[in-house]
């Protein structure tokens, strides 16, 4: 992973525990670098390494953290760090699902060795939809559950997150139900994703 996963990790963990505990985590993780280059590249052992060492300095589950993460990268990280191309993938919570493999194509001209996972929008209706979310990366639904939270959070829309199918569990990817309170003015999903 790119080290502004790293980064943003930190940040999180020193925002809500403090520097202290972030040094802990680090050296329990093997970790020995506090500086992560945003552009560079990194084993992805070291994220999943500072995850767990993680729940165990701040007594909070890894499925706790990967959803804070996930927030966390919504509204701060990407944000931050390409918020021009988050103003363009969409004007609303749905249009912005729909837009995320044009959002991943854009950050790969940027980070040119990403390896991004891919999601899919089926089964649109005017409160809900399926998202299909494919990687060669084990373990992260509950960050992309986070994602969802922080994007509803972004646009001001009541969010609900169900994982209907588990890669974990033999499927060939995950899969999530999300559902959302249609807001006065909001634009249907059938009408954004053409479904």
């Amino acid at each position: 992973m790119y080290g502004l996963v790293n980064k943003a990790l930190r940040d999180l963990v020193i925002a809500g525990f403090g520097q202290a505990a972030w040094d802990e985590i680090r050296q329990r993780a093997g970790v020995e670098t506090d500086i992560f280059i945003g552009s560079e590249g990194y084993d992805d052992a070291i994220t999943y390494n500072l995850v767990g060492a993680a729940s165990e300095v701040t007594g909070k589950s890894a499925s706790e953290l990967l959803h804070a993460f996930g927030e966390h990268w919504v509204l701060k990280t990407a944000r931050d760090g390409y918020g021009g191309l988050m103003d363009t993938s969409g004007r609303n919570f749905v249009e912005f699902l729909t837009n995320l493999p044009n959002l991943h194509r854009r950050v790969g001209l940027i980070f040119p060795k990403l390896q991004p996972p891919r999601f899919e929008v089926t089964g649109a209706t005017d409160s809900s939809l399926l998202l299909h979310y494919r990687t060669h990366r084990p373990g992260l639904s509950d960050f992309v559950v986070g994602l969802l939270s922080g994007l509803g959070k972004m646009f001001e829309t009541e969010v609900k997150v169900t994982q209907t199918e588990f890669k974990s569990a033999g499927a060939d990817h995950d899969v999530f139900l999300v559902e959302w309170v249609n807001k006065a003015g909001a634009t249907s999903a059938t009408s954004v994703a053409g479904l």
